[in-house]
Formats: structure tokens, C-alpha cells, sequence
């Protein structure tokens, strides 16, 4: 007998996803969960994920009105396609720590704010889990810059898990 798309008694799997940026702090929270979840990881989906920057071309449209020449599409182009192939580059580098733990990923990104990004993503990937680094920032710096932790703790749909490395 199959209830939702698995036999009964048969458990659903975890899904667990893992927010990195070229930070320390995320790749801490990354080794972190590998070592004091470990049982839980090998039972469970991961997801690695990382947020791409939206590029602003502002400057680039002010730069070439200022000399007049126009601002080649291929310019654009070739930044997004760099942001591309640092994403990968990132999620490749935490895929291959994870593997080294015999845990087996997945990997996703998205063109967006972080903040707003990783919620989303979350969501839409119905996480049960959402691990993120902290960047240990003060509450001034917080306040002017915001916290891309504080904003998942508050707007995540489900249990979020902020890893502080100690000094």
C-alpha cells in the first residue's frame, strides 16, 4: 500500500539545505553540521545553496554616457556568466567537503539577494532544515547592513539553524 508516493511505514526523508557564500563562516557551518549531525545527513536529502548577486549595471550605463560609447551587451554577459562560474566554483568546493564525509548532495542557486534567496529557495524546495553561517556582526553593523541570518530566523518556514564560529 503507497501513501503519498511511498509505501507505508516507509519514512520520508529529511531534506535538509545549506547556505554558503565565499565566507569563512559559511564553510564553518557547513563542517559544523558535518560533524554533529552526521547521522542525521546520511539519512537526509542535502542541498547545498548559494545566492548570486544581482550585477548592477548603473555604473557601466553612467561610465559609457560619460565617454559616449554605449555599454556592450557582451560586458554583461560575461560578468553574469563570471558570477555563474563562482557559484559552481563555491558549490563544488562544499559538495567535495560533504563527499569527503560520504554525504551525498545536491546543489542550487539563484540570481537574487541572499536574504530573500535563501527563504525562497527554502520554501520552495520544502526544506525541513535550513543551516547558515554566522558573520558574527555586531548590532550596529546589523543594523545598517542587516543580518542575512536574523532575516531567515524571522522569515523562514521552517527551523533555521545559525552556526556562530567562537573566537
Amino acid at each position: 500500500m503507497e501513501e503519498g508516493g511511498r509505501s507505508v511505514g516507509e519514512e520520508k526523508k529529511k531534506k535538509v539545505m545549506v547556505a554558503i557564500d565565499e565566507s569563512e563562516c559559511s564553510f564553518y557551518a557547513l563542517e559544523w553540521a558535518l560533524e554533529n549531525l552526521y547521522q542525521s545527513l546520511l539519512n537526509a536529502e542535502v542541498v547545498l545553496f548559494t545566492a548570486q548577486p544581482i550585477a548592477d549595471y548603473g555604473y557601466m550605463n553612467i561610465y559609457a554616457e560619460s565617454f559616449a560609447i554605449a555599454s556592450p551587451p557582451e560586458l554583461m554577459a560575461s560578468i553574469e556568466e563570471n558570477q555563474r562560474k563562482v557559484a559552481n566554483a563555491l558549490l563544488q568546493k562544499a559538495k567535495d567537503l560533504c563527499a569527503q564525509h560520504a554525504i551525498v548532495t545536491e546543489t542550487a542557486t539563484q540570481v537574487g539577494d541572499p536574504k530573500g534567496s535563501i527563504c525562497e529557495v527554502a520554501e520552495k524546495l520544502h526544506v525541513d532544515l535550513l543551516v547558515l553561517g554566522s558573520h558574527n556582526k555586531g548590532a550596529i553593523q546589523r543594523a545598517f547592513l542587516g543580518s542575512v541570518s536574523n532575516y531567515c530566523v524571522h522569515n523562514a518556514k521552517c527551523p533555521v539553524l545559525v552556526v556562530r564560529k567562537m573566537p
